[in-house]
């Protein structure tokens, strides 16, 4: 069992609302000087669920965004860094934001999902809503997989064709992965049908959504780097 999905996970309520104080946080006025705890928290949130491809992918990249948009400047300045500047400033905003938003969809099911919802006593239409999105992501993710593998055994993949000829290699892609999007939205409606989505009776949780420890660590760790970020200079302003 993936970290994040047993009973000693944190509540998904708990998840919800990091991502939208950090997404908030980092998207406001001074956002920048949120960016670095976000990161240190997505980055650990990472290699606590046990993906450390992504905690890895996170750094690098905030780091190569950090390099484009703060280091290169100063060793070249002109318009176009400056503008590559701005760019990135904003950038590393939505990467910081992604980061926690990923550990979310990883670790969240979509069954525990409707439960944190149901207890906040969101309306039925919002719950179904966000819990067969939660459930089209990684469908949509898989279907776009085969897809590349099937055009990638045809010799229809690579940066040669696409460069010689971008809309027919667009095509290529978009096409199935429209059929198979479509199929793939009939299968979640019909399996919603099934689990009694569409029913006027509240469904029972198996694993009722509690507050545990767990979400009181990570709530006192999230104060602490906000503390941090407001007391101490930001790298990244």
């Amino acid at each position: 069992m993936a970290a994040g999905r047993g009973r000693g996970a944190l509540d998904p309520r708990t998840k919800i609302v990091l991502v939208v104080v950090a997404s908030a946080a980092v998207m406001g006025p001074g956002g920048l000087r949120f960016v670095l705890p976000a990161l240190v928290i997505g980055i650990a949130l990472a290699c606590w669920e046990g993906a450390l491809r992504r905690g890895i992918g996170l750094a690098a990249a905030a780091a190569a965004v950090w390099a484009l948009g703060g280091v290169v400047p100063l060793w070249w300045p002109n318009g176009f860094t400056a503008i590559v500047s701005v760019a990135c400033a904003y950038l590393i905003r939505f990467i910081a934001a992604i980061g926690i938003g990923m550990h979310v969809v990883s670790t969240t099911s979509p069954t525990r999902l409707s439960a944190a919802l149901r207890a906040w006593r969101v309306p039925r239409a919002l719950t179904v809503t966000f819990s067969t999105v939660l459930r089209f992501f990684p469908v949509v993710a898989a279907e776009a997989a085969a897809v590349l593998d099937a055009m990638r055994l045809r010799g229809l993949v690579g940066a040669g064709g696409l460069l010689r000829h971008p809309v027919l290699s667009v095509e290529r892609f978009t096409v199935p992965m429209i059929a198979a999007s479509l199929r793939a939205s009939e299968d979640l409606a019909a399996s919603s049908i099934l689990r009694g989505l569409g029913s006027s009776r509240t469904p029972t949780a198996m694993l009722a959504p509690r507050f545990g420890a767990l979400d009181l660590i990570l709530l006192l760790v999230v104060a602490a780097l906000t503390v941090a970020a407001v007391i101490l200079p930001s790298p990244l302003g």
